[in-house]
């Protein structure tokens, strides 16, 4: 059986830590951030996990 192949698109969103978990990236970090709150900016500075549902498949799409 060949070598499962990671894919790109998701290794580019998402990380993995040390234990396991899988971190995404806030939503709305990108631009426009003038009109945010520094709260809001603040806390959109750190990644959160993910679901357990899609953690899972975001392993078998990074063939981890």
């Amino acid at each position: 059986m060949p070598k499962a192949k990671t894919r790109k698109s998701i290794a580019k969103r998402v990380k993995i830590t040390a234990r396991g978990k899988v971190l995404r990236r806030h939503p709305g970090v990108g631009h426009l951030r003038s009109s945010k709150s520094s709260k809001k900016k603040r806390h959109q500075r750190k990644d959160v996990p993910v679901y357990a549902a899609f953690a899972k498949q975001a392993k078998t799409l990074l063939a981890w």
